[in-house]
C-alpha cells in the first residue's frame, strides 16, 4: 500500500524585520516622479528576507536528536526553516520514489540509500547504531542473551524485515541460527520500542539509542560486539528539490562538529 507523502507541518516561522526609514522631503521638490521614485525605493528597502522551508524526511530512530540538530541549525541559518518527516526507511523510500515533495534524506542503512541512487545525490554516511534488546523496566523476564528470544513462553516483538532494524536482527538471529517467532513484526523502530514500553511485549530489537529514549519505562540487554550489527546512516540531497543548494548544505552540516556532538550525546556513533 502506498505511503502517504511526509508532513509538512512547520515547527515555527522566523519573522525577519523589516528596516523603515524616515526621510523628509520639501513640498515643494515632491512632484509626482520623484515621489514614485521614493516609494519604490522605500518598497524595495523594505521587502522581507525570503525564508527557505526544507522538508528532510529521515528514520524514524532519528527523531529526537534531529528534533535538536534542526533547531540548532535553525538558530545558525537565519531564513532557513526544516520540517521533518520521520518512519522506517522503507517507508521514507517509498514515498520518494512516488515523488512526495522533499529536499534531503536520511536512512537506517545503506542498502535503502543505494536503491535510490538515481533519486539522490552522493549520500554521505553521518553516523552509525548497534542493536540492544529492549525489555520492560527491571527486566522482570530475566532476559539476558540473544538465545532467551527463542523461549516460546516470552512475547517478542521485532520489526518487519523490509525495516532496516528488522533486517539488522534476522541478520543477528540467523548468524547464530536462532528461531524467534515473533507476535508481531512493527513498520519501524519506534513501533517496536513502544509495544515494549507499553507492556505489549516482553522484549524487542530496537537501536540503542532508542533504548535511551525512554530509560525510566525501558531497559536495554547489551548484545556482544560479536553477535551484533552495525548500522550506518547515510544522508543526500534528493534531486528533485526545489532548494538544492540549501539541501545540501544541512546534509553537509550533519557531518560538522556541532552536529557530530549531538548524535554522540544522543548515544549514536562517530561515521
Amino acid at each position: 500500500m502506498a505511503s502517504s507523502p511526509p508532513s509538512r507541518s512547520p515547527r515555527r516561522r522566523a519573522l525577519p524585520a523589516v528596516a523603515t526609514a524616515a526621510v523628509l522631503i520639501p513640498l515643494a521638490a515632491c512632484g509626482s516622479g520623484d515621489q514614485e521614485k521614493s516609494e519604490g525605493g522605500s518598497a524595495s528597502a523594505g521587502a522581507e528576507k525570503k525564508n527557505t522551508r526544507l522538508t528532510v524526511v529521515a528514520a524514524a530512530s532519528l527523531t529526537d536528536v534531529f528534533e535538536q540538530a534542526g533547531k540548532a541549525y535553525e538558530k545558525e541559518h537565519p531564513g532557513v526553516t526544516i520540517d521533518f518527516s520521520f518512519a522506517g526507511s522503507q517507508e521514507l523510500a517509498a514515498q520518494v520514489k512516488q515523488g512526495a515533495p522533499a529536499d534531503a534524506l536520511v536512512t537506517a542503512d545503506t542498502k535503502t540509500m543505494d536503491g535510490l541512487a538515481g533519486e539522490t545525490g552522493e549520500p554521505t554516511v553521518i553516523a552509525r547504531n548497534r542493536l540492544v534488546i529492549a525489555v520492560e523496566e527491571g527486566n522482570p523476564k530475566k532476559v539476558e542473551s540473544l538465545k532467551d528470544l527463542t523461549d516460546d513462553q516470552l512475547k517478542v516483538v521485532l520489526a518487519a524485515e523490509e525495516v532496516p532494524v528488522g533486517r539488522y536482527g534476522k541478520q543477528i538471529l540467523d548468524a547464530r541460527k536462532l528461531t524467534v517467532k515473533p507476535v508481531s513484526q512493527e513498520v519501524s523502530v519506534r513501533a517496536v520500542l513502544s509495544k515494549v514500553e507499553l507492556g505489549e511485549a516482553d522484549a524487542g530489537l530496537v537501536y540503542k539509542t532508542d533504548a535511551e529514549t525512554v530509560p525510566d519505562k525501558v531497559d536495554a540487554v547489551d548484545i556482544p560486539d560479536a553477535q551484533n550489527a552495525v548500522a550506518s546512516y547515510p544522508a543526500a540531497t534528493l534531486k528533485g528539490s526545489e532548494h538544492a543548494k540549501e539541501a545540501d548544505a544541512f546534509v553537509k552540516w550533519l557531518s560538522s562538529d556541532e552536529a557530530q556532538e549531538l548524535l554522540r550525546k544522543a548515544g549514536f556513533q562517530q561515521p
